[in-house]
């Protein structure tokens, strides 16, 4: 279906118009990408040390610079919370009238999300969701079903029976409590004979691997790993199975299963390479574009009611706005090679 859209008269109200919505009717109504907008969107990348984060702002400045909505010079917070705040501050200070962020800690923005209310200055929060504070739209994939695929995947493949390596990510982030949490109902339900050993990382790459070097060295069993964040762990916990001689490729005895999440450029290679089982790709590309998308349509007055999109998607109510649930498909070798992965498509413009 075609979003339909509705504007107010005065660009200002957009994030107190935002929150009204939520009492309506589950019917959507939004915007064209080509609507006016008046004022300019402050952006913070939440951090450039993952390729998956490199790659959304490299999407980011792409979507700018082929004439998408004003924007002041992108910040980066570092995963530093107090920085995102100083960062959201300074960019409303230069004139910023709608925020695009991704707090790693959803708990720790709510006061500045509430400030940013009260100055009726639209949020964006994308791949993250806020804990609480006023959202105008969230803009990310099913987190729990990252953790429900990646464990039916990994389920599936030791035939119900074995041992498995969580890494799961910082559990202050609803990201990776919701991973973690689906993970582990999962697996307590559908596959009982399977012991899973959880190890909290903080979306760290060397934490992840010197704690899977450590249950190694106790579980030389161990059938299988899934890593919440292939853009901090893929490498790091390929380089450790390739030390301890343990990287079998795929179908061959002595294999352990790895199942990951983001569906980074390595992360297909390796699946390529039959080093990786499967991913779930987590669109960088369209948490880009609809990141700029909603921040537009806040700017010229405009709301949405949840139901679904016309871009493959559904939007939600949450407590405290709304979320836009994009798609992130599994790949695995079947289909690894599928032009339409954002991945792929990154390769190809380099």
């Amino acid at each position: 279906m075609r979003l339909r859209t509705r504007t107010t008269g005065a660009a200002a109200g957009a994030a107190v118009l935002a929150l009204a919505v939520l009492a309506g009717a589950a019917v959507l109504t939004g915007c064209n990408r080509g609507s006016d907008a008046t004022g300019r969107i402050g952006i913070d990348v939440p951090r450039t040390d993952t390729d998956f984060w490199d790659s959304y702002q490299d999407h980011l400045k792409a979507d700018l610079a082929h004439g998408g909505p004003a924007a002041l010079p992108l910040a980066n917070s570092q995963n530093d919370i107090g920085k995102v705040v100083s960062d959201v501050q300074a960019l409303t200070g230069q004139g910023a009238r709608a925020i695009v962020i991704a707090p790693q800690d959803t708990g720790a923005i709510t006061a500045e999300l509430r400030r940013l209310a009260d100055r009726r200055i639209p949020v964006v929060s994308v791949d993250t969701r806020p804990d609480d504070g006023p959202v105008y739209m969230v803009v990310r994939a099913d987190n729990r079903a990252y953790g429900e695929r990646s464990c039916v995947f990994l389920g599936e493949r030791l035939g119900g029976h074995g041992r498995v390596a969580e890494l799961q990510g910082d559990l202050s982030s609803i990201n990776g409590r919701d991973r973690s949490e689906a993970f582990a109902a999962c697996m307590k339900r559908r596959y009982p004979g399977i012991t899973v050993h959880e190890l909290a990382t903080d979306w760290k790459g060397e934490v992840a691997s010197a704690k899977l070097q450590s249950l190694l060295a106790q579980h030389h069993d161990l059938d299988g790993v899934y890593l919440q964040a292939g853009g901090a762990f893929l490498q790091p916990v390929l380089a450790l199975l390739r030390q301890r001689g343990l990287l079998e490729p795929v179908g061959t005895p002595g294999h352990l299963t790895l199942v990951s999440n983001d569906g980074i450029p390595d992360e297909l290679a390796a699946i390529r390479a039959g080093t990786l089982d499967a991913t779930l790709s987590q669109p960088a590309d369209l948490y880009a574009r609809y990141a700029l998308y909603y921040a537009r349509a806040a700017l010229a007055g405009k709301t949405f009611r949840p139901g679904p999109t016309d871009h493959g998607s559904t939007i939600v109510k949450i407590k405290n706005g709304l979320e836009d649930q994009l798609p992130a498909p599994l790949v695995t070798k079947e289909n690894v090679n599928d032009p339409h992965l954002w991945a792929n498509q990154s390769e190809q413009g380099k």
